[in-house]
């Protein structure tokens, strides 16, 4: 079913300064974990990028500044590949092995994780939740085909996780706009006029930083639907 962002709660926490980036060693090669701590924490979201871009994108970076003060830790997880500069990321196969490569290590706290990506790292979260214990999934841009391939659904992994899963999903999104989803045990928040990585075009009737709201909320009103 899809959920529409409501307006979030009154921050209850307040957020520390990110501590200093934390380097895993997986069998695909070194990863590396940046922490946005909530002060008091209880739920913790391991995010990692997708195929084309690092933890630099603008949906990262705003749910790290914005979920710790609502008692979300945050771990931004660069991937092997993107660590060791590599310009392709890996076969789907390899990606899974560095993701549970890092997940002692967000798991460590104690907290309930959820874990998530965009894009291709939501394919990650999506294929691994079950496996790993995940509390829940966060599927940010989810590619659900190949542009202009609808017939290469990758719906299958979605409906596969498990857990109580989120999608994010930009409205002009080229890999699977929001009405393009099967039904299925999801919710999903759509970015009006977002493409893949949430941008919005300056003829849209919202602007960019409306849009980056649409994400933020969104996640905001889920996680505390989560405990």
């Amino acid at each position: 079913m899809r959920k529409e962002p409501t307006e979030p709660t009154e921050p209850a926490e307040v957020s520390e300064p990110a501590e200093p980036t934390q380097v895993v060693d997986t069998d695909a090669g070194v990863a590396r974990i940046t922490w946005h701590r909530a002060r008091k924490p209880r739920l913790l979201l391991a995010v990692s990028h997708g195929a084309g871009g690092g933890i630099e994108a603008r949906d990262l970076q705003a749910l790290a500044q914005v979920l710790p003060e609502h008692g979300v830790t945050v771990a931004l997880v660069e991937q092997p590949w993107r660590v060791a500069g590599k310009k392709l990321a890996p076969a789907p196969r390899t990606l899974d092995v560095g993701w549970r490569g890092i997940w002692p290590a967000v798991a460590e706290p104690g907290l309930p994780v959820i874990s998530g990506g965009r894009s291709a790292g939501a394919r990650v979260a999506c294929r691994t939740a079950a496996e790993l214990g995940a509390h829940a999934v966060l599927a940010l841009s989810f590619p659900l085909h190949p542009p202009g391939r609808p017939e290469r659904s990758r719906a299958g992994e979605l409906l596969g996780a498990g857990v109580p899963t989120l999608v994010v999903q930009g409205g002009n999104d080229p890999f699977g706009k929001p009405e393009e989803f099967p039904e299925g045990a999801y919710e999903l928040v759509e970015v009006p006029y977002g493409d893949h990585g949430f941008a919005v075009p300056k003829r849209a009737q919202i602007t960019q930083e409306e849009g980056v709201a649409f994400v933020t909320e969104g996640v905001l009103a889920w996680t505390a639907s989560l405990g």
